[in-house]
């Protein structure tokens, strides 16, 4: 099954790996945000973490890139959005319980991203409307069931057909 019923420990594996990360990249301004469905409480999703780092305008961004790398990790570029850099675990990484462990996905942006943004307004509108948090929920296994839980395809419907939602909903937590 490709999308789970909430559970409880998706909070818990975010602050894990939370705890991972800012012990990794001390001595620098950064905040970590749990984005992504794993972070409404109540919503089913994959069970992936997902995280932004945001870094506010006087941290380098390539101190935190090698403060990744020193954990694992691999700079995979921002794969087409404009200020959100993905970071991907290495084959080869120094083994971590935690990082290896936990499915996740790791981005990083700046804190005055658009791309950051628009996730925290769908989170936290998500977080506090039931009735579209049901809505999405529905959308997401429909297009699981469409996609025959295929990952790569069920991601590809999501992008065609839950684009138009997510834009209603970040532009309704705007007004």
């Amino acid at each position: 099954m490709l999308i789970r019923p909430y559970s409880a420990t998706w909070a818990s594996d975010f602050q894990r790996i939370e705890t991972v990360l800012a012990k990794a990249l001390t001595g620098t301004s950064f905040t970590i945000e749990h984005i992504g469905s794993t972070a409404v409480p109540g919503l089913a999703a994959k069970p992936i973490i997902d995280l932004d780092i945001a870094f506010d305008n006087n941290t380098d961004f390539n101190n935190i890139k090698s403060k990744l790398e020193l954990l694992g990790y691999y700079h995979n570029g921002n794969q087409g959005i404009t200020d959100r850099e993905v970071f991907k675990r290495s084959a080869e990484s120094i083994s971590n319980n935690i990082l290896d462990m936990i499915a996740h996905h790791l981005y990083v942006c700046p804190a005055d991203s658009e791309e950051l943004k628009r996730h925290l307004l769908f989170r936290n509108y998500l977080r506090s409307n039931a009735a579209a948090r049901n809505t999405y929920e529905q959308l997401k296994y429909q297009l699981a069931e469409e996609a025959k839980h295929n990952k790569k395809l069920y991601a590809q419907l999501k992008e065609e057909k839950a684009k138009a939602f997510i834009e209603s909903i970040v532009a309704k937590a705007v007004h």
